[in-house]
């Protein structure tokens, strides 16, 4: 497992540019939760670079995420990898009962969240605090398909406050910032 063969495969079974950055910039978030917590960093953003491969292809809730897990269990990527791609989604039932699969759960969504809250703003990533977000929450029109309950849920199983959650995420996706395309823009 590395992060260069990841990122290979990635680009072979995705061809957008902007599910490519919500994977990079999960990746970014669960490298930093793996820094936090001491855990595996190189596993850890790999989970998260590929928790969505097969979404562009198979979007759908019978297909999304197993015809990625089968793929990466094919590769021989280890069990606890597998295990939270597949706690990723609600609908599997699959039980979030290790840090990595809570991880993955709770930044997930939020990194989509950021993004558009972001995009909307000339500073990006720049300064952006944890009330302009909660802020945006409360607009049900606005990024109308990312799942609140899902950003709070998240948040609640990791067992972090949802304020430290969001600063938390949004610095680790900031350093990435160009790669995402949410950097400062010039007027």
């Amino acid at each position: 497992m590395n992060r260069e063969e990841a990122w290979k495969l990635l680009c072979e079974w995705t061809e957008s540019d902007s599910l490519r950055k919500h994977m990079l910039a999960v990746e970014a978030a669960m490298r930093a939760y793996a820094r936090r917590f001491g855990e595996d960093e190189e596993k850890w953003g790999i989970t998260g670079l590929l928790h969505d491969m097969d979404y562009e292809k198979h979007p759908t809730p019978e297909e999304h995420p197993m015809v990625g897990v089968r793929e990466l269990e094919r590769r021989g990527y280890p069990e606890d990898v597998l295990h939270a791609i597949k706690g990723h989604a609600d609908y599997l039932g699959v039980p979030r009962d290790t840090l990595m699969s809570k991880t993955l759960y709770a930044v997930d969504e939020l990194c989509g969240f950021i993004t558009a809250v972001a995009l909307m703003r000339p500073n990006g990533l720049e300064g952006l605090k944890a009330k302009s977000v909660r802020k945006k929450m409360k607009q049900k029109s606005f990024a109308a398909g990312v799942d609140r309950e899902d950003i709070v849920r998240g948040a609640e199983e990791l067992g972090v406050n949802l304020d430290e959650h969001i600063e938390f995420v949004a610095a680790a996706m900031r350093e990435r910032a160009p790669e995402l395309g949410l950097q400062s823009r010039p007027d």
